[in-house]
């Protein structure tokens, strides 16, 4: 078996289709469709059913894609580790993040590391909190942004970098538009525009209402930040977003409003694998970050 093979086949696997694989891997189809099918000769096995247009994976090809993909990530991890080996400074370092730190944790943090190790290259990935978690453990990704920081377990290690509020967000001409601060149970007869099911942030609101006694009446869903803040702008309804996403960000027409009662906060931390060791330049931004807010913190005390 090549290399080569191996990497065509999970990238088949994974689009379930060829034209779409050989497009992504930039070479012809035909070479795609000649490389499975050695692979498969090679085997003595067929890894693959047509079903329309597509291709899906059989019961042996799901296990051969299972293993295979476990033995590229540590190709690639152990490639890695020589490269960096030689120059830790030139290294590439893989890290996750929800959708909430994209306009400002994400965007400080690396402009400031990349400050003092200007030839470290990113490779940055956004998710859901569950996918973060997951993608940790499992060593698609080695280190990750997660907010609230997840607990200590057999296989994560977790570093708290500081804690935020929440605050509410409203529309311009709302009746609440004027206030400074508000209490949650003040917003009971009011429409909401959450994250869609699934999302952690969803989850932190829909419990924060529940301390107060109601639930919130969720009118419009959304999957990120922007889309979030452009319902509220529109004057669709209210939002409670992190603090960090307000910073520098609050959209036209709406005003961002202190929550009183209850407390509304999140803890915010870097996660990493405690049965994998980092690579060096992923060793030296982890350091860095829990460097970098211990000292912010320190200051802002």
């Amino acid at each position: 078996m090549e290399l080569r093979q191996l990497r065509y086949f999970v990238e088949v696997a994974e689009r379930e289709h060829m034209t779409e694989a050989a497009e992504n891997l930039h070479v012809a189809q035909s070479a795609v469709s000649l490389q499975i099918s050695k692979l498969e000769d090679e085997l003595g096995v067929t890894l693959f059913e047509r079903v329309g247009r597509n291709l899906k994976l059989t019961d042996i090809g799901r296990t051969f894609l299972f293993h295979i993909k476990k033995a590229l990530q540590d190709i690639d991890y152990a490639k890695s580790k020589v490269e960096e080996y030689l120059d830790p400074d030139h290294g590439t370092v893989k890290v996750a993040y929800p959708s909430s730190f994209a306009n400002h944790i994400l965007p400080t943090v690396i402009s400031n590391f990349k400050l003092h190790y200007p030839d470290v290259k990113f490779h940055l990935r956004q998710g859901t909190y569950a996918y973060l978690r997951h993608a940790v453990k499992n060593g698609d990704i080695n280190i990750a942004f997660m907010g609230p920081a997840p607990p200590d377990d057999a296989e994560l290690k977790v570093h708290i970098l500081f804690t935020e509020k929440f605050y509410v967000l409203a529309p311009i001409h709302h009746r609440i538009a004027d206030r400074e601060e508000i209490s949650l149970h003040e917003l009971k007869n009011d429409d909401f525009v959450l994250f869609s099911e699934g999302f952690i942030l969803r989850k932190i609101v829909i419990d924060a209402c529940s301390q107060t006694g109601f639930l919130p009446n969720i009118t419009s869903e959304g999957e990120d930040i922007d889309a979030i803040k452009g319902l509220v702008s529109a004057g669709i309804g209210l939002s409670i977003l992190p603090e960090n996403t307000l910073y520098h960000s609050t959209p036209r027409m709406t005003k961002k409003i202190r929550i009183t009662q209850p407390d509304v906060s999140r803890s915010v931390g870097i996660i990493a694998s405690k049965t994998r060791e980092l690579a060096p330049s992923e060793r030296i931004f982890y350091q860095f970050v829990t460097e970098y807010f211990s000292k912010l913190q320190g200051f802002n005390q």
